[in-house]
């Protein structure tokens, strides 16, 4: 009976004149991490043999754009560049090798901090500096180089990282409108003071057509000791895709405030009107916000200002609504802005608004407040009360400090 099984089993497998029964062994095509790490490189290294440049963050071509984040990312992995020297065929990796002749040099060269005493570190206090990424600019690289009078500027920064841990400061989304003199930043975890920029006119040529925008040669002080006078426009595209604004000291600015409000002249003089506006946008990324409000200043009555307000990117390309209006005398209007703006800093609108020939705008003078907390937020500042408080956006409270 087997032998008839077996029989049967041979004639089927003899008759397969299509060769449906023939297995055919799988292969593996699976890629292993190293391969794919070296791949991936490779990839870099044939834009820069065709471009004769490094990728460059490039939001029109997406595939640029993608080496541009991969190369910046293998930067930052000391074990990946270790492992790519072999195909650096440019030298974009730069990798440092470190001669270990003794047990000091092994405790030296702990980039893991793993010989650390445990102490705890502040949020602010950075132990290890990122090192540069590929700039925005093609055409210029900016090359930091050693501060000889940083000493003058030691104190500040320790100064900004303290206010930050306080409070008295805050990081906030960076914005083409908040770069300027004097001012402080973070890129890559590193804080920066623009001093100064020496200004130019230049023409530049975008999708939306050709505009004259300031372009400079910059001093910016960094605070591991470094120095660079990197082009303005180059410093503003490397905080645009990875950088931060921090706000002025908000002890500073009431004070400041303060100072003018208090000084009374004979006869009141109008200083201007500080108002509170809600948007009637049918954009649903917009009107589905609730407690969604404008808080700015003008010098002339607000019903005059927003006429125009549905061509306005400030105003979100919508008509708005006065919620409320304040006529201020003998004091600094656009200083209370401020005050207002800083007090709600963290509930600040983060979007993008695009006017009628499709330029990019980022208001601003827009927070996810409830109207009643503007309010009492004012009356604080009238009452000198308001450096005692702060706004907890979860809550949607203001708080004693």
């Amino acid at each position: 009976m087997m032998e008839d099984k077996d029989k049967i089993l041979d004639e089927i497998f003899s008759n397969d004149p299509l060769g449906l029964l023939n297995v055919k062994l799988k292969t593996s095509n699976v890629k292993t991490a190293d391969e794919r790490l070296s791949s991936s490189f490779e990839e870099i290294n044939d834009f820069i043999a065709k471009n004769d440049r490094e990728p460059a963050p490039n939001p029109s071509n997406i595939s640029e754009y993608q080496l541009y984040s991969r190369l910046k990312n293998l930067r930052e992995d000391e074990g990946k560049m270790l492992a790519l020297e072999p195909q650096d065929t440019y030298g974009i990796l730069k990798v440092e090798k470190k001669e270990i002749n003794s047990i000091d040099d092994i405790f030296n060269d702990d980039l893991l901090g793993i010989f650390d005493d445990g102490e705890a570190q502040s949020l602010f206090e950075f132990k290890h500096t990122p090192r540069e990424i590929a700039r925005a600019e093609a055409d210029f690289v900016a090359r930091r180089k050693p501060c000889k009078n940083f000493k003058d500027y030691e104190e500040y920064f320790k100064t900004i990282h303290s206010d930050l841990s306080s409070g008295r400061r805050k990081l906030i989304p960076f914005h083409y409108e908040l770069l300027k003199e004097n001012n402080y930043y973070v890129h890559n975890g590193v804080i920066l003071f623009l001093k100064s920029v020496k200004w130019v006119k230049q023409i530049q040529e975008f999708e939306s057509g050709i505009h004259n925008r300031p372009d400079g040669r910059t001093q910016v002080i960094f605070e591991n000791g470094t120095s660079s006078n990197m082009m303005f426009q180059s410093l503003y595209k490397a905080l645009h895709f990875n950088g931060k604004a921090i706000t002025e000291n908000a002890d500073n600015v009431t004070e400041e405030f303060y100072e003018s409000f208090t000084d009374i002249t004979e006869e009141d003089q109008e200083a201007g009107y500080i108002y509170v506006l809600s948007s009637k946008s049918s954009d649903p990324k917009i009107s589905e916000i609730q407690n969604l409000f404008k808080i700015g200043y003008s010098t002339t009555p607000v019903a005059n200002r927003i006429k125009k307000a549905e061509k306005e990117p400030t105003y979100l390309m919508a008509p708005v609504q006065i919620e409320a209006e304040y006529k201020t005398f003998n004091m600094n209007t656009q200083k209370f802005e401020q005050l207002l703006h800083n007090f709600f800093g963290a509930s600040c609108l983060n979007i993008d608004i695009y006017d009628d020939k499709l330029r990019r705008h980022m208001p601003q003078e827009w927070f996810i407040v409830p109207l009643r907390i503007i309010d009492q937020a004012i009356e604080l500042i009238i009452t000198e009360q308001i450096f005692k408080y702060s706004y907890n956006k979860d809550l949607e409270e203001i708080i004693e400090k």
